[in-house]
């Protein structure tokens, strides 16, 4: 085959996002980390009376209907804010703003794979530092590389913990590159980083509608920054990102916060339980901040497991990868989707 692309394009490997399946199944899907929960009825409201004129015309290119709503729930001055279609693109955007060959883009691992996709992409140089084994932040190694842009997803996945703001601080202090905060899944924490973006230029605290607010399938993430640091990366997102069912919809959750505040208690409830029970058939399982588990069974069969789960038609993520070959990570579902996961694991594990 004639070699179409850019040599390192050819040689890196594809992302592997988790297994998507069709609706109205018995399966139980535990392996995303989406919320159990349908969005908010405002939500759907907006769906039902969305007007086809709105279609037939170009989206506002700054999502500014979405962007008044974020910035009334969160506190944050409307330019502070950013859209993009789910927050995966705006780290893409970041990437392309700011890393080329001979610049370094540094995070610890184990965490979200798709920022070494996006290094890769632009072909800069990936430096992986590890977490310790209690996932305490390799501070200083961080600073020392100071990257072009270092990544921290806080809470982490696919470990759950969160970083002390404090070290995020010090991070934030010592670097002259951008610090990208990834707080995906943020609302499901007790903090969060958004006061670090008003005390440093070079912070961006990245959030989503995937999580807490029910809407993964909506693509629709947004960031909060120094506008003198957005106005970067207006520059290189596409003109017209976020589409306009989008913003609509994405207005109407951030204006329903008490909608998406229950749901949230009622997954933490969950969260609590759920370890609980793993751990009374031996599982060990790490404290989490967010919708998800970390969990290592007590034969360490993790991939097995995972496999035998699946032909009883329930979903986990697995990751063939060092220090996770011997997990499992498993998204918090309603309390009768996880009766059946601990039910289920109670007859494979007997």
């Amino acid at each position: 085959m004639t070699n179409y692309f850019r040599s390192h394009i050819d040689l890196m490997p594809a992302y592997s996002p988790s297994e998507q399946i069709e609706l109205n199944t018995k399966i139980i899907k535990l392996n995303s980390n989406e919320n159990p929960y349908p969005p908010s009825p405002k939500v759907m409201e907006v769906l039902h009376n969305f007007s086809g004129e709105l279609l037939r015309r170009y989206p506002n290119a700054f999502a500014q209907e979405f962007q008044q709503a974020a910035s009334q729930a969160l506190g944050v001055p409307v330019d502070w804010i950013i859209a993009g279609n789910g927050s995966d693109e705006l780290l893409n955007v970041v990437m392309r703003a700011c890393a080329e060959p001979g610049r370094k883009v540094v995070y610890p691992v184990p965490t979200y794979m798709l920022y070494r996709t996006l290094t890769q992409i632009q072909a800069a140089e990936s430096v992986e530092i590890p977490y310790s084994e209690d996932y305490r932040l390799p501070l200083e190694e961080l600073i020392a590389v100071n990257g072009s842009v270092t990544f921290i997803a806080s809470p982490n996945s696919p470990s759950g913990h969160m970083v002390p703001i404090e070290d995020l601080r010090k991070l934030a202090t010592h670097l002259s590159g951008i610090l990208v905060i990834d707080e995906a899944y943020v609302d499901f924490a007790e903090e969060n980083a958004l006061d670090l973006t008003q005390e440093f230029e070079n912070v961006i605290s990245l959030r989503t509608l995937s999580k807490g607010y029910s809407l993964a399938g909506l693509r629709l993430g947004f960031a909060i920054a120094n506008p003198k640091l957005l106005g970067a990366l207006y520059k290189v997102k596409d003109s017209y990102n976020v589409d306009a069912i989008a913003i609509a919809v994405g207005a109407a959750a951030m204006n329903d916060q008490a909608y998406k505040n229950a749901c949230i208690e009622k997954i933490k409830a969950s969260r609590k339980k759920l370890a609980i029970e793993l751990k009374q058939l031996g599982f060990r399982v790490w404290d989490s901040h967010t919708n998800f588990l970390l969990v290592q069974p007590r034969e360490g069969n993790a991939e097995e497991l995972s496999q035998k789960l699946k032909e009883r038609q329930i979903l986990v993520r697995y990751f063939k990868q060092p220090r996770l070959d011997d997990k499992l990570r498993i998204a918090i579902g309603t309390d009768e989707q996880n009766q059946i996961l601990i039910e289920t694991l109670i007859s494979l594990i007997k």
